[in-house]
């Protein structure tokens, strides 16, 4: 660069606006970009209203942010929309009126479809700058793709599934799995953490990663917990007593709290449907033949699962695999109850 002459002095500052003013508009920029995200400068979007999404969403309007709602089914926002927030009528409508958009939808195509669609998705509509932070369990190769369509489109992306049921969601006590871009997640987390607690795993499609690995962990959990329930029952033991005196030892768990009583009370109520437990672990898989990896207890508590679906049972909650298991044995826990 060329030194500054008295004389080319004398053209920049005749010609431009005095230097003091430009060095205030200057910091005033920086300072902009680096305001932590607050009620008061950002609007959110929110795609997705089931089991999870609904008290999600809700903790953010609670904290006082302006957030327009997309679903399906706009029957299932009516309880947002009755606590101030907006609808949209698409993806794309939604992004135009956000800077941070969140989804937690079912399946990877219906992440694909809410996002990378040409004509109705978030980032045909998304102003440069703004984020997509995708909280649906999904495939990490997807994330990426996301994340690389972002960035052409100006924008950026996290993916960050989340664990904890709909008591975690219910509790703002969700595990958050995040990946991307590590500074984005440090500046985003005030903002995530309505909803739990963040985790930074890594670059794009970490985050997903995190959660498949959590999937794995959990099936094989539930698996023991059921065949546990099952075992104790055909040995003649009381199951509540049961449950009770082995949650405070080495087989005490998430699992265990969650459901252990609801599955002797026969609550199969989703907090997480077989069906999108089928659908993750299905990925879990893919990903492990990508890998090179045998894992047979992910692999078998896939097959149980998928048994359910059979049994037309995939709108049922993840400890429903106790039913499965009741067949498979020619027993029913319900019978234990009565005695």
């Amino acid at each position: 660069m060329r030194p500054l002459t008295l004389l080319s002095l004398h053209r920049f500052t005749s010609q431009t606006p005095p230097y003091s003013l430009i060095l205030r508009h200057s910091m005033a920029s920086a300072a902009a970009a680096v305001e932590p995200i607050s009620p008061s400068n950002t609007k959110l979007g929110w795609i997705g209203t089931g089991v999870m999404g609904r008290s999600m969403c809700s903790h953010l309007l609670k904290a006082g942010y302006a957030v327009t709602i997309f679903t399906r089914t706009q029957s299932k926002a009516e309880s947002l929309l009755s606590m101030g927030a907006q609808w949209a009528d698409s993806p794309k409508s939604l992004a135009s009126q956000s800077d941070v958009i969140f989804s937690i939808v079912g399946y990877p195509s219906d992440v694909r479809h809410v996002f990378l669609d040409p004509t109705s998705g978030a980032l045909a509509g998304l102003r440069p700058g703004g984020v997509v932070i995708d909280m649906t369990t999904s495939d990490p190769s997807l994330a990426v793709e996301i994340h690389s369509a972002a960035t052409t489109a100006g924008c950026s992306s996290v993916d960050a599934p989340v664990s904890g049921g709909d008591r975690g969601a219910r509790l703002a006590a969700l595990s958050i799995f995040a990946g991307g871009d590590e500074t984005l997640v440090t500046r985003l987390t005030p903002l995530l953490s309505n909803l739990g607690r963040v985790y930074y795993m890594g670059g794009p499609g970490k985050g997903q990663f995190c959660k498949l690995a959590n999937q794995v962990t959990i099936a094989s959990t539930m698996v023991g917990l059921c065949e546990g329930l099952i075992y104790a029952h055909k040995a003649g033991l009381d199951l509540s007593n049961y449950l009770n005196a082995i949650s405070t030892g080495a087989a005490g768990s998430k699992s265990l709290e969650l459901y252990g009583s609801r599955i002797l009370s026969r609550d199969f109520e989703a907090g997480f449907y077989v069906n999108h437990f089928v659908k993750d672990l299905g990925i879990c898989l893919r990903e492990c033949q990508n890998m090179g990896l045998a894992l047979p207890g992910l692999a078998l508590a896939q097959q149980l699962y998928v048994s359910l679906k059979a049994h037309g049972e995939g709108d049922l909650g993840t400890q429903a695999l106790v039913l499965a298991l009741e067949r498979l044995n020619n027993v029913s826990l319900v019978s234990a109850d009565k005695k």
